[in-house]
């Protein structure tokens, strides 16, 4: 049976974020809805003229997005509304993905408290499944990696946000010793003008930096600002690249998740 797509977010005043959220849901549409149609054309080739299945009853995919926070109605609520109008179109299932990269508080707490009360208000007429994180994907590590080769640098900082909770940057660095960079934070040490400090004195002239960071936003644009104050004050080049940013990369991430 098929399954309505809910992707929840953070939730940002920054109209940046929500934008680039609606683009996703949009490319997770287009991705799923390609799917489908490859499905019900290799349903056409294995059963014309030898069964009675109706590959028209495949339904097209139902795919919107949610905000943990800094919206009018709770993640519960949002979670209802969809899934009455996933009911009103057929729908049994629905798979909640948190389109996070770390998994802290938010993740492991907060979301599954808010989709177990969803559930309980919808009652057993629709089933909500919550999906692994995106940042569990190892795909992500690809889509960094591929950002480094298209920019010849000598060395690679990863560059998060950071936390003071305990293990939480493991993750992170876990990711960097794949990409073999170094890992710094936003909020807690190491920084980044400690990192680019210690690869300047080993003799490191060209360093990029990777924002470990879903979508540009207000945290992004003061990266930027202090990556500019910093190269002035390094004899050193130093190239910031982009949020990972939604594509249709990171779409097919999220439905490799989803149909796990």
């Amino acid at each position: 049976m098929p399954s309505a797509y809910l992707l929840v977010s953070h939730g940002s005043r920054d109209p940046r974020p929500e934008f680039a959220m609606e683009q996703l849901v949009r490319l997770l549409a287009d991705s799923s809805a390609q799917i489908s149609a490859s499905n019900q054309q290799q349903c056409r080739d294995r059963f014309y003229r030898a069964s009675t299945l109706s590959v028209s009853s495949i339904k097209p995919p139902l795919v919107d997005k949610a905000c943990l926070e800094l919206s009018s109605l709770s993640l519960a609520q949002q979670i209802k509304e969809f899934s009455d109008r996933a009911l009103t179109q057929g729908y049994k299932k629905i798979q909640i993905v948190p389109v996070f990269l770390l998994p802290g508080t938010h993740v492991k707490e907060d979301i599954p408290a808010q989709v177990a009360i969803a559930q309980q208000t919808i009652g057993n007429e629709v089933t909500i499944n919550l999906r692994p994180h995106l940042g569990t994907h190892p795909g992500l590590v690809r889509l960094l990696a591929a950002t480094m080769t298209r920019n010849d640098m000598t060395s690679w900082i990863l560059l998060s946000h950071g936390s003071r909770r305990p293990g939480a940057k493991e993750p992170v660095k876990a990711i960097a010793k794949q990409l073999n960079a170094v890992d710094a934070y936003w909020a807690v040490a190491p920084s980044l003008e400690a990192r680019i400090q210690a690869l300047v004195t080993a003799g490191h002239q060209q360093i990029g930096i990777l924002p470990y960071f879903l979508f540009a936003g207000g945290i992004t644009d003061a990266i930027a600002q202090l990556v500019a104050q910093l190269q002035a004050s390094f004899r050193t080049k130093l190239h910031l690249t982009e949020p990972i940013g939604a594509s249709a990369e990171l779409a097919g991430l999220i439905w490799d998740l989803v149909e796990k």
